[in-house]
């Protein structure tokens, strides 16, 4: 008889029909929980929120510790814009089931409704040690994270050493302020760089803007009267879509100019998967008479919240996004031929609020035809977040 009502409710979307079944069902068993629940579940998706509070309210008196009502009972406040109704429910619930998943990552979401950031974070934090494999409880700290911090400065170094290209390093520094705002985040960022003997500067702004609860996107300008050591104009513009089964795809394009300009496009897709985080990215550069590629593979195994992890990343190519080489996208530089790369990376949070990240990286370079070279580099970041 469930089954049938299930059925009713959710292929034929007949919940009147489904409700009426499920009544029948629940005074044969009035002692079936699963049964009542289903019943004001019912009630819910109809919108019949009384009669959904009635159902859960009887089920919590017969069998008080069950927590699957906690959970139904919960998302209903939760859903009728009742947050603090809600939180007092699934608080009830995690005293009974304290490590319960679903009730901690729901009570999250509620906190997070209220802009009760901190508490929510708190929450997750540990949603994730008891379930470190949770990308919905990873996910949902990342999107609490961003709306909760909001000012964030970042400061970062980079020096790449070279085996045969040249007999310098380069150096590369940056200092950065974020700041979230309603409509989304915005970064201003200055980079200084010494490549071929030559100092220069460039200013950048990054927009991170909100269109809707699947969809945002990353809109990106810089400028540099230092053209060779950074291009004198760079744009990008990227639409990122949220996909069911926690991937996320992309697609958008760069532009780098310096006596000429270079245009880009990309796509990407990620995914979360238990621990771990994986992106597939491709970069296209259409000339005159072909496409160059490349492409990339990055993961990230997390081991604690959403800025602790380990990575590592695989390529082709040069990608535009990486101020340490983009500048090798220059029509004059006849150093951008075939190459291939490697990287790994560490990011740490310390109380939340610091951040740290160590990046390392090598890249084998065919710089002229038939001769290559080794990259080494080596990158620190800090941030504070306030």
């Amino acid at each position: 008889m469930l089954i049938k009502a299930r059925k009713l409710a959710f292929d034929d979307k007949n919940y009147l029909a489904a409700i009426a079944l499920t009544k029948k069902a629940l005074l044969k068993s009035p002692d079936y929980t699963d049964v009542e629940i289903f019943l004001g579940r019912l009630y819910t998706f109809s919108g019949k929120a009384d009669s959904a509070r009635v159902t859960f309210i009887e089920a919590m008196r017969k069998n008080p510790s069950y927590e699957d009502t906690y959970l139904a009972y919960g998302n209903l406040e939760n859903w009728n814009n009742q947050s603090i109704k809600a939180l007092e429910i699934v608080d009830k619930g995690l005293d009974y089931h304290s490590k319960s998943e679903s009730l901690l990552i729901l009570k999250a979401k509620i906190l997070k409704s209220l802009n009760r950031y901190p508490e929510a974070n708190l929450v997750l934090v540990q949603t994730l040690k008891f379930y470190p494999k949770s990308t919905e409880a990873r996910s949902l700290s990342q999107s609490v994270a961003y709306s909760s911090a909001k000012n964030t400065i970042n400061v970062g170094y980079n020096q790449t050493n070279f085996d045969k290209q040249f007999d310098d390093p380069w150096h590369l520094g940056s200092i950065s302020y974020g700041r979230q705002t309603k409509l989304g985040s915005i970064i201003a960022r200055y980079n200084y760089a010494n490549r071929f003997k030559k100092n220069g500067s460039q200013f950048e702004v990054d927009l991170y803007p909100k269109i809707s609860q699947i969809f945002y996107a990353y809109l990106s300008g810089g400028y540099s009267n230092t053209i060779g050591v950074f291009p004198e104009y760079r744009t990008g513009f990227s639409l990122y879509g949220k996909l069911p089964k926690s991937f996320e795809a992309e697609i958008g394009f760069r532009t780098l100019s310096f006596d000429e300009t270079t245009v880009i496009y990309t796509a990407s897709v990620g995914k979360y998967y238990k621990n771990y985080w994986f992106n597939l990215r491709t970069y296209l550069t259409p000339s005159s008479n072909s496409i160059s590629q490349s492409f990339s593979l990055h993961v990230r195994y997390y081991t604690g919240g959403q800025d602790d992890y380990l990575s590592f990343g695989i390529g082709t190519g040069i990608s535009p996004d990486n101020q340490r080489n983009n500048i090798q996208f220059d029509l004059r530089n006849p150093y951008k031929l075939k190459s291939n790369n490697v990287s790994f990376g560490y990011n740490k949070s310390i109380k939340q609020t610091n951040l740290i990240s160590l990046n390392f990286s090598y890249e084998n370079q065919e710089y002229l035809p038939q001769t290559r070279g080794n990259q080494f580099a080596i990158g620190l970041g800090l941030s504070k977040i306030f």
